[in-house]
C-alpha cells in the first residue's frame, strides 16, 4: 500500500487525485444517480461518431454513384441517433444538477458545523468576505462545477475515441496526422493551472474585500450616513473592483492567448489533411465518401479541442476552489477537547489564574504573569485603562483563547483538562454589545435554555425588567426584532442579553462591560437587572460603574497586562499615588459629581 501511494504522490504532485478521493465520501450516499449521470456521459460522447460514419455510404452511393436505394435510412438513422443523444444529455444534466445540489448542500453542513466550532483568533484574522467566500461560494464553485467537469470530460474522451476510430477506418494515414495535431494543441493545457494559481488566490481575495464592503455598508449604514463617508467608501469600494479588475485581467493575459492558438493548430491540421486527402482521392487510396467522412469526424473532434482554452481555465478554477474547500475540511481548530477531557459539574470552591501569560501575536504578550483566586460566590472586578487586558482576561475563562503558559484552575484541574461543551455551559457571558440573532424576542432569550419551560422564561423576563416593555408590543414576546436586534434600543438589547444568561443560569457569570454604551436612563434599569443575575453566582466584572466596581468583593486593577493592585475599594483607596486612587479621582469620583442647575 505504501508503494502504491508512492506512486500516487510522484504523479499527482498537485494533490488533484487526493482531493478528489477526499471528496469522494460525500458521493458515496448517492453513488446511483452519481454513477449515472457520468455513466450516460459515455454513450452520449459516442453516438457524435453516427453522423460522421454514416456519411461514407450516403456520399459514394447518392453524392457519386447517384443511387437512392442503399441509404435511405440514413437520415432516419441519424435523426434517431441525435434524438437519443438529446434525451440522454437531458437525463445525464438532470442528474447532475441533482447530485451537484445534494453533495453542495451536504459539504456546506460540513463546513458550516466546522465554521461554528472555530475558535476566535480565527474570525479575528478573517473578514466576512472571506468567510462568505471560502465557506459558501468555493463550495458552489466546486461542487457545482466538478460533476460537470467530470461529464464532460468523459464525454469528450468516449466522443473522441469514437471520431479516431472513424478517422482510422476512413484512412490510417490521414489519421495519423489529425492525433499529431490534437496532441499538439492539447499540450499547452497541462500548463494551464500553473499559470492561473497564482493569480486565482489573488483574485479570490480581493473578490472577499468586495463582499465584506456589501456586509459593511449594511451593517454599518448609520456609521457611513451619520459621517457622510459615501465618497470614502465609494472610492475604497472602486479600489478594489479595480484590483480584481486587474487580476482578472492578468489571468487573460496569462490564458487568453490559449484558444487563437488552437485555432491555428487545428487550421493547420485541416489544411494538411485536405491537401494529402485530395492527393489520395487523385490516386484512388480513398474514396471522396472516406474523405467527407474523415473531414466530418475531424471538425467534430477538433471544434470542441479549439474550445479546451476557456473551459480549461474554468475547469482549473472549480479544482482550486476545491482545494480551498479542502484545506477547511481539513482545518482543525486550535482549541478543542483532550482525548482525555472531563466534564465540569459546576463551580465548588474556585476559579485560579496561576503564572497566566498571553499573545495574540507572537512575541508581543498582551498578559504578563496574571495570579489571583476567586472564591465560589465572590464578586470579582477588573479595572484599568482601555487595552491594559481586562477583556482578555475573561476572554481567557471560556476558553475563547488559550494561554500561552501559566494555567487556568477550577477547583484545582486547569480547565483544558474539561470539555468545552461542560466548560461552557457554567459560564454566561454578558458582552458590552450583546449580538441578537435575527428572529423574534422569545427565540433570542430561549437561546440561553432551549429546553427552558414558560415559567423559567417568564422569570427571567421580570428578572431583567423586560417585563413592562414586552407588554407594549402587540405581538409581545413573538415581536420580531430584525437582523442584529435593529429595531430595539441599547438598553433593550442589553437586557435580552441578560435575560439570556438569566435563563441559562450558569455559576460563573461574566459581565464585560455590559452597560458602557448605555445613556444614563438605560443603564440605571440595565444596571438594577445586571445586580438581581449577580446574586449567588461567582462574578467576574469589568464595568464603568462605580456602584458596580465599589461594591465588588475585590478589585483587581490592571495596567499594561500586569495585575498592579489587588483588594477591596475601601483597601485600594488608601494607597498613596495606588493606580486604583487614580483611576478613582481621574474617572470614577468625576461621574458622582453632581452639576449645579
Amino acid at each position: 500500500m505504501e508503494i502504491v501511494a508512492n506512486i500516487i504522490k510522484k504523479f499527482d504532485k498537485d494533490g488533484l487525485m487526493q482531493n478528489y478521493a477526499k471528496v469522494l465520501p460525500y458521493f458515496r450516499k448517492y453513488w446511483f444517480r452519481t454513477l449515472l449521470a457520468l455513466g450516460l456521459a459515455i454513450p452520449i460522447g459516442s453516438l457524435d461518431a453516427i453522423v460522421a460514419l454514416s456519411l461514407k455510404p450516403y456520399m459514394d452511393n447518392v453524392m457519386i454513384d447517384k443511387s437512392f436505394h442503399s441509404p435511405w435510412y440514413i437520415p432516419v438513422l441519424i435523426i434517431a441517433f441525435t434524438s437519443t443523444q438529446g434525451l440522454l444529455n437531458y437525463l445525464s444534466t438532470y442528474m447532475n444538477a441533482w447530485v451537484a445540489g445534494k453533495v453542495t448542500n451536504d459539504f456546506k453542513r460540513t463546513l458550516y458545523n466546522k465554521l461554528m466550532h472555530k475558535d476566535a483568533s480565527f474570525f479575528d484574522s478573517r473578514t466576512s468576505g472571506d468567510i462568505l467566500r471560502w465557506f459558501n461560494n468555493d463550495v458552489n464553485s466546486a461542487c457545482g462545477n466538478l460533476l460537470n467537469n467530470l461529464k464532460t470530460g468523459i464525454s469528450r474522451v468516449f466522443s473522441s475515441i469514437s471520431l479516431v476510430l472513424v478517422l482510422l477506418y476512413n484512412s490510417w494515414q490521414l489519421a495519423i496526422i489529425a492525433i499529431i495535431v490534437l496532441i499538439c494543441a492539447v499540450i499547452p493545457l497541462t500548463k494551464m493551472r500553473a499559470l492561473i494559481k497564482s493569480i486565482t488566490d489573488k483574485s479570490e481575495s480581493a473578490g472577499g474585500k468586495v463582499i465584506t464592503a456589501y456586509n459593511e455598508a449594511f451593517a454599518g449604514n448609520k456609521v457611513v450616513t451619520a459621517y457622510n463617508l459615501y465618497n470614502y467608501q465609494n472610492s475604497a469600494f472602486n479600489k478594489n473592483l479595480e484590483t480584481v479588475f486587474g487580476l482578472n485581467m492578468k489571468i487573460t493575459q496569462k490564458t487568453g492567448w490559449l484558444s487563437p492558438m488552437m485555432h491555428i493548430v487545428v487550421s493547420i491540421g485541416i489544411a494538411a489533411v485536405i491537401g494529402l486527402g485530395s492527393y489520395m482521392i487523385v490516386k484512388g487510396q480513398i474514396t471522396g465518401g472516406n474523405f467527407v467522412s474523415f473531414i466530418t469526424a475531424l471538425i467534430m473532434l477538433y471544434t470542441p479541442i479549439k474550445l479546451l482554452g476557456n473551459n480549461a481555465k474554468n475547469m482549473q478554477n472549480a479544482l482550486l476552489a476545491l482545494e480551498r474547500v479542502i484545506k477547511q475540511l481539513d482545518a482543525n481548530p486550535k482549541i478543542k477537547n483532550k482525548p482525555d477531557a472531563i466534564k465540569l459539574e459546576g463551580l465548588k470552591n474556585n476559579i485560579e489564574f496561576r503564572n497566566v501569560n498571553f499573545e495574540y501575536k507572537k512575541n508581543k504578550p498582551v498578559l504578563k504573569n496574571i495570579q489571583f483566586t476567586v472564591q465560589k460566590g465572590e464578586t470579582f472586578a477588573l479595572v484599568g485603562n482601555s487595552g491594559g487586558g481586562k477583556s482578555t482576561i475573561v476572554n481567557l475563562i471560556p476558553r475563547f483563547y488559550d494561554v500561552k503558559s501559566g494555567g487556568i484552575l477550577i477547583d484545582g484541574t486547569d480547565i483544558r483538562n474539561f470539555t468545552l461543551e461542560s466548560l461552557r455551559d457554567n459560564i454566561s457571558v454578558v458582552f458590552q454589545d450583546n449580538f441578537l440573532f435575527s428572529g423574534t424576542i422569545r427565540q433570542n432569550i430561549m437561546l440561553g435554555n432551549l429546553n427552558a419551560t414558560e415559567e423559567e422564561l417568564q422569570m427571567a423576563i421580570k428578572e431583567s425588567y423586560l417585563d413592562g416593555f414586552i407588554k407594549t408590543l402587540d405581538k409581545g414576546l413573538d415581536t420580531n426584532i430584525g437582523e442584529r436586534g435593529v429595531l430595539l434600543s441599547g438598553g433593550q438589547k442589553q437586557r435580552i442579553g441578560i435575560a439570556r444568561a438569566f435563563l441559562k443560569n450558569a455559576p460563573i457569570l461574566i459581565l464585560d462591560e455590559a452597560t458602557s454604551a448605555l445613556d444614563n436612563e438605560a443603564e440605571k434599569i440595565v444596571q438594577q437587572a445586571i445586580e438581581n443575575l449577580m446574586k449567588d453566582r461567582t462574578v467576574f466584572v469589568i464595568a464603568h460603574r462605580l456602584t458596580t466596581v465599589r461594591n465588588a468583593d475585590r478589585i483587581a486593577v490592571i495596567k499594561n497586562g500586569q495585575l498592579v493592585e489587588i483588594g477591596n475599594h475601601e483597601e485600594l483607596i488608601q494607597i498613596e499615588d495606588g493606580a486604583y486612587r487614580h483611576l478613582y479621582e481621574s474617572q470614577f469620583a468625576n461621574s458622582e459629581t453632581v452639576v449645579p442647575v
